[in-house]
C-alpha cells in the first residue's frame, strides 16, 4: 500500500483524483489506500470480488461448508501465524486475514493491518475516517457462487459474527457499521455505497459486464 501510495503521489496525471478498480486480493490496496493515503483521493471504488471486509478462510475450503470441521479447523490453524510480524510483513493475505475467532484479542489488535484499517485495533485513528469520506463513491460487486472469499458477504461489507465460522453478519448488522469505526455508516447514509452482483465465481464475469459498471458508476 506505501509503494502504491507512493506511485500515485509521483504521477502528474492523477493529482486532481482518480477511479480505483479492484479484482479480488487489488481490493485491499485500494482499500488500504483509501483508509490511509486517499491524497490525490480516490473518488469511485470499484472492488470486484474484493477482499475489502478481509477473508476468514482458505481459498475452496469454507469453513460453513461440506468440509466445515476441516476448512474451520484450517482457518483457526491460519489465524495463529497471521498476526504475527513476520507474516505481516511477508504475506499480503496476511495482512487481510481476518479471524473471527481472534477479532478482540490481542494479538489480532497488535499485528493485524486489517484491524488498523478497521479502527478494530489498540487506537482508534480518526484519519481513518476522514480518509474514507473522500471517496465520493464505493461500488461493492459480490460473486453470488465464490470459492476464494469466504464468507462472500465481505464483498458487500459483511464478515462472519466475531466467534463463529457459522454466522454471517451483513453490513449493517456489524460493529464496525453500527459504531461507524471507520466511516462505513456515514458513507452509507451519505447515498455513497453500492451493491452489485455477479452469478458464478470468484473473478466470473464479462468484459459487457465492466463496461457497464464503468459506465453506470464512473460516468
Amino acid at each position: 500500500v506505501d509503494v502504491f501510495a507512493e506511485k500515485i503521489k509521483n504521477d502528474t496525471r492523477l493529482a486532481n483524483g482518480f477511479h480505483c478498480l479492484g479484482l479480488s486480493q487489488g481490493n485491499s490496496l485500494c482499500r488500504g489506500y483509501i483508509q490511509k493515503y486517499n491524497d490525490p483521493p480516490v473518488s469511485t471504488f470499484l472492488s470486484v470480488h474484493g477482499t475489502v471486509s478481509g477473508v476468514a478462510g482458505f481459498p475452496n475450503c469454507n469453513p460453513d461448508g461440506l468440509l466445515g470441521p476441516v476448512c474451520a479447523s484450517l482457518a483457526k490453524l491460519l489465524g495463529v501465524a497471521a498476526y504475527t510480524s513476520l507474516a505481516q510483513d511477508a504475506l499480503f493475505q496476511a495482512d487481510y486475514y481476518r479471524d473471527p475467532s481472534r477479532v478482540g484479542k490481542d494479538a489480532y489488535k497488535k499485528g493485524s493491518q486489517i484491524a488498523q484499517w478497521n479502527n478494530e485495533g489498540e487506537t482508534v485513528d480518526p484519519t481513518i475516517n476522514a480518509n474514507f469520506a473522500k471517496t465520493k463513491r464505493f461500488v461493492m460487486i459480490k460473486a453470488e457462487k465464490d470459492s476464494m472469499v469466504y464468507p462472500n458477504e465481505g464483498e458487500w461489507w459483511g464478515h462472519f459474527e466475531d466467534g463463529s465460522f457459522k454466522n454471517v453478519l451483513s453490513m449493517k448488522d456489524t460493529d464496525w457499521y453500527q459504531k461507524d469505526l471507520f466511516g462505513l455508516r456515514t458513507a452509507d447514509e451519505a447515498g455513497k455505497i453500492f451493491f452489485n452482483s455477479t452469478s458464478g465465481d470468484h473473478l466470473q464475469f464479462s468484459d459487457a459486464q465492466v463496461a457497464a459498471w464503468i459506465n453506470q458508476y464512473y460516468l
